[in-house]
């Protein structure tokens, strides 16, 4: 199953999304060397990136017309991750704007790797191609509270 919407950065590292539905998500992820750290484990950096798109798409999973930013994240590490792994997240509690979720990380022996909760805010996709981003008004902080802009 293809993400909803392409994220670069999730192409590259290889996810692949195999369900997505009912405040529910699962993403399988089959890491290469150059994602593992210097004890030839998966890197902690891929594995959190991992439970945050999981944790991200349960969220949008019942709200498929929004996207949503990561406010905060904790990730706990049990056990080196190794192999192929997969990712379970699920959406706890919605409020109108928050989304308060869990996610997992299993490796191929159904071991638990890492667990995470999440808080998501949930905002308006922008259009595709649309890049809605500003150049940043520098006349408004030069000189305040002594912030340099050079």
């Amino acid at each position: 199953m293809a993400f909803p919407v392409p994220i670069p950065f999730v192409s590259h590292l290889g996810f692949e999304l195999s369900r997505w539905a009912d405040g529910e998500a699962e993403i399988r992820f089959d890491p290469a060397p150059e994602h593992l750290n210097s004890f030839q484990v998966v890197h902690g950096g891929a594995t959190m990136t991992l439970l945050d798109v999981a944790m991200a798409h349960a969220a949008r999973s019942i709200q498929q017309d929004m996207g949503c930013v990561t406010i905060e994240m904790k990730t706990s590490f049990m056990q080196a991750a190794k192999g192929s792994l997969t990712a379970r997240g699920r959406l706890l509690h919605r409020t109108a704007t928050m989304a308060f979720t869990e996610g997992q990380v299993f490796d191929t022996s159904g071991r638990l790797c890492a667990h995470a909760t999440g808080t998501f805010k949930f905002v308006k996709r922008l259009p595709v191609g649309g890049k809605d981003v500003h150049a940043l008004n520098r006349s408004g902080i030069e000189g305040a509270q002594g912030i340099s802009t050079d």
